[in-house]
């Protein structure tokens, strides 16, 4: 006895593309990064610093004991500010917000290890991932969940306003008037004279 498979819920498969998924991670990571390089490259040059591509991937340029590197802490603390409008944007679902606010980071740190030949042994780095990370998860839940429970207007134009009840009761009265007063010109004769109203004809009238 074969059993019966149970049909897909529908848009099961087109919910979580696996092309979509990856063209939202690819964005959501250039972003990050171009959003990055143009808030260090900035502040670089206001203080006066030489920019490299070390104050962007490598983890050694984020101590603790330089004023460079509690610089580049605030500038990525800015950048995942700027990360939560993409997440709003680009994901759109709240649920989905904590997967790909991981991910950005993982990726990163993937990134910073790869170009720093060693993975990172600075406390300030990875506390800074983490928290970086936390405030992207949170600010985006809460921007993508009020974006999904905004209301949804259709337009239309016969609400009663909650402040003034007697309005909507007015505006039903009137509704009702002008209901009634179509009615009464429907019966009105064609020529215009006046009303007329409906007569019961008896059998064997012989006005018929």
């Amino acid at each position: 006895m074969t059993r019966r498979r149970r049909p897909p819920r529908p848009g099961a498969l087109t919910e979580l593309p696996p092309l979509k998924i990856l063209k939202q991670i690819v964005i959501l990571q250039s972003i990050w990064y171009a959003v990055a390089t143009g808030l260090i490259l900035f502040t670089a040059l206001v203080a006066g610093r030489h920019f490299s591509l070390d104050m962007v991937f490598s983890w050694r340029s984020l101590r603790g004991d330089t004023t460079v590197g509690w610089m580049l802490s605030f500038v990525w603390i800015l950048n995942s500010l700027i990360g939560v409008i993409a997440i709003l944007f680009f994901i759109t679902r709240s649920k989905l917000v904590p997967d790909f606010a991981c991910t950005v980071h993982i990726i990163h740190a993937i990134v910073t290890s790869l170009y720093s030949g060693s993975i990172p042994r600075n406390t300030l780095w990875w506390a800074l991932q983490f928290s970086s990370a936390a405030l992207m998860t949170f600010l985006g839940i809460w921007a993508c969940q009020w974006r999904e429970l905004r209301p949804i207007s259709f337009g239309g134009t016969g609400t009663m306003n909650p402040g003034n009840p007697s309005e909507g009761a007015s505006h039903e009265t009137r509704d009702e008037e002008q209901g009634f007063a179509r009615g009464r010109e429907r019966d009105r004769g064609r020529d215009g004279a006046g009303e007329y109203e409906m007569a019961t004809i008896k059998d064997g009238d012989p006005s018929c």
